[in-house]
């Protein structure tokens, strides 16, 4: 067997209450998912099939490498269960070694749920690569802040919703996080509001964003020199294939040593990720300028308003670039005149909704632009920290 999970000799693993957990022997193939640290003290130790995250049928069986389990966000339907060998996250741990500097001593914290792949992910390639790692997954998001604060994180993995959660303006007034070398950021684009913010919040820290899916892992990584609007480059031993233009995006497809094995369970069903002569793709359609990635959005998500094509991901960037909005969600509802319009949910301060549907008219033309905002005081989140798009949807029937 090659490529499996190991708890370095000079990793230290600490949960939220600054509890150090120790290695444990009994190797299992489902772990609950709380206490964080031993679910991850339970991963390290099972060299055979494993998945955190008990409600489901147990992992299948696995061929001669070492395998796992873990879920899809389930932003657009139910989760999927995603079957990959360890082998191909090991893999980018030695990328992410070289690339960030992470190893023995570097102070590393996780925000979210360990069912989300970006937290079992940070979580096990520090504890892979000698580093201290701290679970902070069961405390508020200001209580986040503070042990970062406190116990001076060099290294934060995170998804835009978890970050934002730390730094919207009613409670940003929480300690700075000097320390804070460096915020690898997976699950969306990250917006310059939220960006703004987490450099006040961390004003040393780099922020790296990278773009990839449960089924692929990295696909590319984005920094300061890239392009506005960009997902940025391939990130080291991917490569890319677009057949499309920003007028006419195409499909991505990604072929890499960090791609999963398959779905576990059922059926895939409707939007799972398709292979096609070594070629795999998750449904998202872009286009690439120079070496960039640029995204139009899903497949899945696309509408036809008036016999024009429309992603709704374009639509929710530019509703989260306007002063007032904290969060938006773009869904599509029955027209008798074109078929479709879309309608924007959002939260955040409706008196900004005049210039708000000013400005969004201005930017997309009234085709794209939504014909009404709907505003909802509380926002359904998924365990990723992705919005609950079905139950926006039912809200609105």
């Amino acid at each position: 067997m090659t490529g499996g999970f190991r708890w370095h000799p000079e990793a230290r693993l600490i949960d939220g209450r600054g509890r150090v957990q120790g290695p444990v022997r009994q190797a299992l193939r489902m772990i609950a998912e709380r206490p964080s640290a031993l679910a991850v003290a339970s991963a390290l130790a099972s060299p055979g099939v494993f998945r955190i995250g008990l409600g489901l049928p147990p992992p299948e069986p696995a061929g001669a490498d070492p395998a796992f389990e873990t879920l899809t966000s389930g932003s657009t339907g139910t989760p999927r269960r995603i079957r990959r060998t360890h082998a191909s996250w090991t893999a980018s741990f030695a990328v992410n070694a070289g690339l960030f500097g992470i190893g023995p001593g570097t102070r590393v914290a996780v925000l979210g749920r360990l069912v989300q792949s970006l937290s079992l992910y940070g979580a096990l390639e520090g504890m892979h690569l000698g580093a201290e790692v701290h679970l902070l997954d069961d405390l508020r998001p200001d209580r986040q802040r503070r042990e970062m604060a406190a116990r001076r994180i060099e290294v934060l993995y995170a998804s835009p919703a978890q970050l934002a959660q730390m730094v919207v303006p009613q409670r940003d007034n929480g300690p700075d996080c000097p320390a804070l070398r460096l915020i690898l950021i997976g699950g969306a684009k990250l917006e310059p509001p939220l960006r703004a913010a987490l450099a006040r919040m961390a004003p040393s820290a780099m922020l790296r964003e990278f773009y990839g899916a449960a089924e692929t892992s990295f696909v590319t990584l984005a920094g300061p020199d890239d392009p506005p609007g960009s997902v940025g480059r391939p990130y080291p031993g991917v490569e890319l294939q677009v057949s499309g233009t920003q007028a006419s995006p195409g499909r991505i497809e990604v072929r890499s040593p960090y791609l999963f094995d398959g779905y576990a369970g059922e059926a895939a069903g409707a939007g799972a990720a398709e292979w096609r002569d070594g070629w795999l793709s998750v449904g998202e359609m872009g286009w690439i300028d120079g070496s960039c990635l640029f995204l139009a959005g899903r497949a899945g998500r696309m509408v036809t308003i008036a016999g024009h094509n429309v992603f709704p991901e374009e639509v929710e960037a530019v509703l989260l670039a306007q002063p007032g909005v904290e969060q938006a969600a773009v869904l599509p509802r029955p027209d008798a005149a074109r078929g479709l319009v879309l309608v924007a949910v959002l939260q955040g301060d409706p008196g900004h909704e005049p210039a708000i549907l000013a400005a969004t008219r201005a930017a997309l033309g009234p085709l794209k632009a939504p014909r009404a905002l709907i505003w909802r005081d509380r926002w359904p989140l998924l365990a990723s920290g992705k919005t609950d798009l079905a139950a926006l949807a039912a809200g609105l029937a």
